[in-house]
């Protein structure tokens, strides 16, 4: 009879790296699913979904990302205060132009869980608007992400 067991990671199994990435351009979308697949884990071969069992990623050249079609110009990043007429927008352009960094934060983070869990695996993510970094001492390795564009029709 053949049985079939499942490895389990137990946090003192774990080994963790450190990859850094450059989102010049790079689709937001595309490059805030592989970053959130790499901090939760899903990577690895003993992923395990209620263990913390992701990497450290590093994205350098986030005021460089691409957002496709016209979101550049219609996309809102929206916030309430929770009191009346409290409701505050921000065109993307803006937001890329002040706050790169932030753009890619709350892309990665609202792919991750809602739970304590994804709060500790966002605490992974670094991301920096030019090319300079300050984890050299880690030795992250880079991670290549497929541009994931679609050619032209009439190409």
């Amino acid at each position: 009879m053949l049985t079939r067991t499942t490895m389990i990671a137990k946090p003192d199994q774990i080994e963790r790296k450190w990859y850094v990435v450059d989102a010049e351009g790079q689709t937001l979308g595309h490059l805030a699913a592989q970053v959130a697949a790499t901090l939760k884990g899903k990577t690895k071969p003993y992923y395990t979904p209620n263990i913390d069992t992701g990497d450290f990623v590093i994205v350098i050249n986030a005021s460089k990302i691409v957002l496709t079609g016209r979101k550049l110009d219609q996309k809102m990043y929206i916030r309430h205060s929770g009191y009346p007429g409290g409701l505050k927008t921000t065109q993307y352009k803006f937001l890329m132009e002040s706050k790169p960094e932030f753009v890619i934060e709350k892309a990665v983070k609202g792919m991750l869980p809602k739970t304590k869990l994804g709060r500790k695996q966002s605490k992974k993510l670094f991301v920096y608007a030019g090319n300079e970094h300050k984890h050299a001492a880690q030795n992250p390795e880079v991670m290549y992400i497929n541009k994931g564009q679609r050619k032209d029709k009439n190409a």
